[in-house]
């Protein structure tokens, strides 16, 4: 499987490391805040029960000689009817006190010291419910602490026989959360000896606002990782620009660019190293190709005139001999070699000229449907048990080196010829763009090996075939083909055919 691309993973990473830290900072800070909420509405229900306590009146005893106990209940009737009103009333306030803009739900439940309910809600839907809920509360609540009976020494013009009263100290109110049907409910309560109070404020605004507050951050996190993830895109990019370049300058990097380096200047400290590394082997590389090439064009140089008079030599001495005799033989044989060598000489030479982008060329207009005339005669006389087929017109013209395509177009017939099968064939076809021209030559053959293709315009290479002196060959004609291809802007290719064939794609540009 393949992996994505270093500067993707970078952004990816990236995105998700910010939106990992995002998500975690959105999910506290709203808890933060929601906390925060109920703690100042838990502040605000502490101060209400704090000041609704004492408005509860005390349970009072008759005093000695009052009023006869149904007197007495009609007043305390009538007092707590007073201040039912009064809870009514506070009740509405606190509505208004709890809401900012708007009227809050409340509920309220106040008893007595004997657990009688002196006022409830009953103006919510849900009044039923959330009056149960306070109820329980309320049960759930402690008492206040127990009187105190020490007090503070007292003055010393007090009367000894006074005794202060003791301390009521309450507890602190109770709050919890209860869940209703509808909604979520604060509820707090408090205990006193006098009165029990317990006060329930409706969670919907929070709520709202803390959905409020998650939809901006449902909004805010993704645009802030797109944010991210598109700055991470840029900075890796930027980062690995001085890669890039270094790529850029490597696929350039061919037997005519090794003159190419890399600006250091501008380039940041973490890859001046690599690229002064790089720069120093592609100097190397020059260097060493230089002297090769250089060698191998001076050897070649220096070989061909000592070549070229032992050539004539043995000419001239196969003159003088007997005909038919020994020697004769022998120096024909000579010859032969000499001629071999002299012809890997100029091959060489050729080479070492293309390497070194020194190949000069002859250009003229040339006309490849006549030298393809001129193979095909070729055939007849070299190869006349193999049967040919043509598919080209005539007027295929090209601009290029007359001498050297037909060193081209030889080599290609030549190998056609050595390394077809018996009573085989040869097909030669053509195809002519308004750009380019592509002259194809097939012809019978075993199959290539797929490590032989890979390395069948290697120099002095030879597949396991032609691994013998009776198919003659050295090894550089493909190579030297190839690269008079290139010389002329063109190319030669090894063709995928179907078995039993082999096909060479010779592709020369039209001007």
């Amino acid at each position: 499987m393949k992996l994505p691309s270093f500067r993707l993973r970078i952004a990816l990473l990236s995105t998700a490391l910010a939106g990992s830290t995002l998500v975690g900072f959105g999910a506290v800070s709203w808890f933060q805040i929601y906390n925060a909420k109920i703690s100042r509405l838990d502040a605000e229900l502490l101060n209400h029960l704090m000041r609704a306590t004492p408005n509860f009146p005390p349970r009072e005893e008759p005093p000695v000689g009052a009023a006869s106990p149904s007197r007495e209940s009609l007043r305390v009737g009538a007092a707590r009817r007073r201040h039912r009103s009064r809870w009514q009333f506070y009740e509405d306030s606190l509505s208004y006190t709890f809401g900012t803009n708007t009227k809050t739900p409340v509920a309220l439940v106040v008893l007595d010291a004997n657990n009688n309910i002196l006022y409830q809600s009953n103006s919510l839907p849900t009044d039923l419910e959330v009056n149960r809920l306070l109820l329980a509360h309320l049960q759930l609540t402690p008492l206040a602490s127990p009187p105190k009976r020490e007090s503070p020494p007292l003055p010393s013009n007090t009367n000894p026989s006074f005794e202060r009263p003791p301390l009521i100290r309450p507890r602190p109110p109770q709050f919890v959360t209860e869940k209703t049907a509808i909604t979520a409910w604060r509820i707090g309560a408090t205990k006193s000896p006098n009165a029990q109070v317990a006060i329930a404020v409706s969670l919907q605004a929070v709520d709202q606002e803390m959905a409020t507050i998650r939809n901006i951050f449902l909004v805010s996190i993704p645009g802030a990782l797109l944010l991210v993830a598109v700055g991470a895109w840029l900075v890796s990019g930027g980062a690995l620009r001085p890669i890039r370049q270094l790529t850029g300058v490597i696929q350039q990097v061919t037997v005519k660019g090794l003159d190419q380096r890399i600006p250091i200047g501008t380039t940041d400290v973490e890859f001046v190293e690599l690229i002064q590394v790089f720069n120093l082997m592609l100097s190397r590389l020059e260097r060493s190709f230089t002297q090769a090439s250089r060698f191998s064009g001076d050897a070649a140089h220096e070989l061909k005139t000592p070549l070229t008079i032992l050539q004539g030599e043995l000419e001239r001495t196969l003159q003088q001999v007997d005909p038919g005799s020994e020697v004769q033989q022998r120096l024909s044989n000579l010859l032969d070699e000499v001629r071999r060598l002299s012809g890997i000489m100029r091959k060489l030479l050729l080479l070492s000229l293309a390497d070194a982008g020194k190949m000069s060329l002859y250009l003229v207009e040339v006309d490849m449907s006549e030298l393809l005339m001129e193979m095909l005669e070729d055939i007849e006389m070299l190869a006349p048990q193999l049967t040919v087929e043509t598919d080209f017109i005539d007027g295929l013209r090209v601009k290029g080196d007359r001498d050297l395509l037909i060193q081209v177009l030889q080599n290609l017939f030549s190998n056609a010829i050595k390394y077809n099968l018996a009573n085989g064939w040869i097909q030669i076809r053509t195809h002519q763009t308004p750009t380019t021209l592509h002259i194809t030559i097939v012809n019978a053959s075993k199959d290539i090996p797929l490590s032989d293709r890979d390395r069948i315009f290697d120099r002095f290479y030879r597949g396991d075939p032609s691994r013998n002196r009776n198919v003659e060959g050295i090894g550089l004609g493909l190579s030297l083909a190839r690269e008079i291809a290139r010389a002329h802007r063109g190319n030669l290719t090894l063709d995928l055919t179907s078995s039993g064939q082999t096909a060479f794609t010779l592709t020369l540009p039209m001007k």
